[in-house]
């Protein structure tokens, strides 16, 4: 079976042993209430089947009222396995880490206001079963259609798809000080070890991407945190060591000047926070020409600021393909775990140290 050839180009190509199906919401009783209530610790399977096949389309839509985006958590589960392979707010499986509508446009995911689509596939070979939970304490509902391929026979030496989403009150860490390489003394990080962890998987793979959301009250530039690729277990320095976080994501000079937020097929800064750079900043990068691939294993990570000079809300959710997972992938916490950080609200962050972050 073939996935992987261009929209437009593989189009004419007729294809045996393929099935078109579909979930969806529909209102069975040919009335039109469309959607499915999700009552408050609720689970619900969107659909399962068995056999073959691959997953082309997803649509959902859902309020964004009181943070429903965070609400509700979609998990994914291929060939029988016990534990999914996507775990992830569904705001924040469509770019929305913010639980906030916005417009974006790539190739694998976009969004209409509300209308949050992606075009990742999805394939398996021993069937697949979507659910959605609300764990939270307020009833909440979802519209949506899965579309999806039935296949006559297994696809060969195809990865499975995961998704997984990741949190951190990020704290500014004391790095040791010394000549940089013109010789001028600032803070180095020569291990990693303290950045934020996008990313890490144990298994054979390629890494397609990821969502960073950044929610802060300092004042000036965040991002001159380098992006870190340690593959398969490699020490210090990664061979794949980028230069800062708006490189990364295919920017450049902190979007100095940058007035609205974008979009373009595989990176964006699509939600644009206060022009002192406080606030609520959304960026992504999808890796769809040039995946990371790893054997082994897979460490993903970036400093938050240069040497973790920086602190703040940091929300991540890391798209890849792997075999030979056996670990579970992390939870997502509770609803309150989830819901959207403002730094009037320190009182949100059980737990934490308070005064290590600046009012």
């Amino acid at each position: 079976m073939q996935i992987g050839t261009s929209s437009l180009a593989g189009l004419a190509q007729m294809r045996s042993g393929v099935k078109s199906c579909r979930w969806s919401s529909w209102d069975t009783t040919g009335g039109n209430r469309d959607n499915w209530p999700i009552k408050a610790g609720e689970k619900v399977t969107l659909g399962e089947t068995d056999g073959a096949g691959c997953v082309r389309h997803i649509w959902m839509t859902t309020s964004e009222v009181d943070n429903n985006l965070k609400r509700l958590v979609l998990r994914c589960y291929w060939d029988g396995e016990q534990t999914p392979s996507v775990v992830c707010p569904v705001g924040d499986f469509f770019g929305l880490g913010h639980a906030k509508a916005v417009y974006h446009q790539s190739l694998p995911v976009q969004t209409s206001y509300l209308g949050m689509n992606c075009w990742w596939p999805m394939p398996f070979a021993k069937g697949a079963r979507f659910e959605v939970t609300n764990d939270s304490d307020v009833d909440s509902f979802l519209y949506f259609y899965v579309d999806y391929e039935a296949w006559d026979r297994p696809g060969q030496d195809l990865g499975r798809f995961h998704a997984n989403w990741k949190r951190e009150l990020v704290l500014r860490k004391d790095a040791p000080i010394g000549p940089n390489a013109s010789g001028q003394d600032q803070r180095l990080n020569a291990t990693g070890e303290d950045n934020f962890v996008v990313l890490e998987a144990t298994g054979k793979g390629h890494y397609a991407g990821c969502y960073l959301h950044i929610d802060t009250n300092e004042t000036g530039w965040w991002g001159e945190g380098d992006d870190m690729f340690f593959v398969d277990g490699e020490a210090w320095p990664p061979r794949l060591h980028g230069t800062g976080t708006e490189d990364y994501f295919c920017g450049a000079w902190n979007y100095k000047q940058l007035q609205e937020a974008y979009s373009t097929p595989y990176y964006g800064y699509h939600f644009k926070g206060n022009q002192d750079y406080t606030g609520k900043h959304s960026q992504y990068r999808f890796h769809v020409e040039d995946p990371i691939c790893f054997d082994k294993s897979l460490l993903f990570s970036i400093e938050h600021g240069h040497a973790n000079d920086r602190q703040g809300d940091w929300v991540s959710t890391a798209f890849w393909y792997q075999t030979g997972r056996t670990e579970s992938l992390p939870d997502v916490g509770s609803f309150s775990d989830r819901e959207p950080y403002g730094f009037g609200s320190l009182e949100r962050w059980p737990g934490k140290d308070r005064k290590e972050l600046p009012q």
